[in-house]
């Protein structure tokens, strides 16, 4: 217990000082003030570069691989590290318009644009990497664990594992599905630990983690399109029957105009639509108020030191407030979407009664 006074102290200590330090840096180094929108943007949004902090006006940070395939040039593969100095081999980094913090490539006529081809290794890319080694050293260990201790008690990591797989499996794949439930399984466990792991490490504010991966439109959007696939790919005959011809609804729905089935199409359409923007709303909502709450101390601080003294114990309260209420969200996120995912296959497979 002791220790954890310590470190508490020491974390507190941390962030009573910051508005202290930043007011001196604003006067001394005249700077720019602080602006909290820039601020949150960039905590939530991707990058070329894994930003770690910045002293003294020193930016630290981890470069990342830059690979471009350029259809003037060809292939370029070199760290982000070289932008630091402005452009490199005519790349650099967007500072405006539509494509900005992206990296454009300066034309023959001197206007810039976006590269042919760009796989670079971004921060939520190198994020997702780091996600699939968990996820998959874990699994590994589990199923080792199952091989050497056949018929035996879960013990260790197999333990912390097995009751969140039964949850999944008797929970929400089984009452949404029924009896074919387990050839949907693999997919709801994949998409389940997947959705859970990257909510939790994003709210690691420490390298390798940090990243708002399931706060990506484009995350999401590709979890849900898995969803979507797998819904049209696997219904029957009886799915297709409902949205073309829906039972119980009187005929002059259907024709001459057929305002049912488009309805019911519609809805078809609308549902992975509608998995993309809830887990993405949820999670990138909970990191900006979390960062909104942190930035008052700045904010307050760049007023006067007694102001960013006193806002930092009310942002404090609240961070930490927030950080526990995205804590439960990580789990809620990922339980919702599986279990929607499950609700749709359900539907997709479900017989004439």
């Amino acid at each position: 217990m002791a220790y954890r006074k310590k470190l508490f102290k020491i974390l507190l200590a941390a962030f009573l000082l910051s508005p202290a330090l930043m007011v001196k840096a604003g006067h001394d180094g005249g700077k720019e003030p602080f602006n909290p929108g820039t601020f949150i943007l960039d905590h939530i949004g991707d990058a070329y570069e894994w930003h770690i902090l910045t002293c003294n006006g020193h930016h630290v940070s981890v470069p990342l691989p830059v690979i471009l395939y350029s259809k003037q040039s060809g292939w370029h593969v070199f760290m982000s590290a070289k932008f630091h100095h402005g452009s490199h081999a005519g790349f650099s980094i967007a500072t405006g318009g539509t494509v900005k913090g992206k990296i454009v490539e300066q034309t023959a006529d001197g206007s810039f644009a976006r590269p042919a081809l760009d796989l670079s290794i971004t921060k939520n890319v190198f994020a997702l990497f780091v996600s699939m080694t968990i996820i998959v050293w874990v699994f590994l260990s589990v199923a080792k664990a199952y091989k050497r201790r056949e018929n035996q008690a879960p013990k260790g990591l197999q333990s912390l594992i097995e009751p969140v797989i039964l949850f999944v499996r008797d929970d929400i794949a089984y009452p949404a599905i029924g009896h074919g439930y387990v050839r949907f399984m693999p997919y709801l466990l994949t998409v389940f630990f997947f959705i859970l792991v990257n909510n939790l490490m994003g709210l690691i504010p420490f390298f390798p983690f940090g990243a708002n991966l399931t706060g990506n439109i484009a995350v999401t959007m590709v979890l849900a399109l898995l969803t979507f696939f797998i819904t049209t790919f696997s219904a029957n005959k009886n799915y297709w029957i409902h949205l073309v011809n829906t039972p119980g609804v009187p005929w002059w729905l259907k024709f001459p105009l057929p305002l049912m089935p488009f309805i019911e199409l519609m809805g078809m359409l609308t549902k992975p639509l509608v998995l993309m923007i809830r887990l993405f709303a949820n999670i990138t909502a909970g990191h900006i108020i979390a960062i909104g709450f942190f930035s008052l101390i700045f904010i307050f601080g760049g007023m006067s030191v007694g102001m960013g003294f006193g806002a930092s114990v009310i942002s404090v309260v609240f961070t930490v407030f927030m950080s526990l209420l995205e804590l439960l969200v990580a789990f809620i996120q990922a339980y919702v979407f599986t279990l929607l995912s499950a609700i749709y296959f359900g539907m997709a497979v479900e017989e004439h009664h």
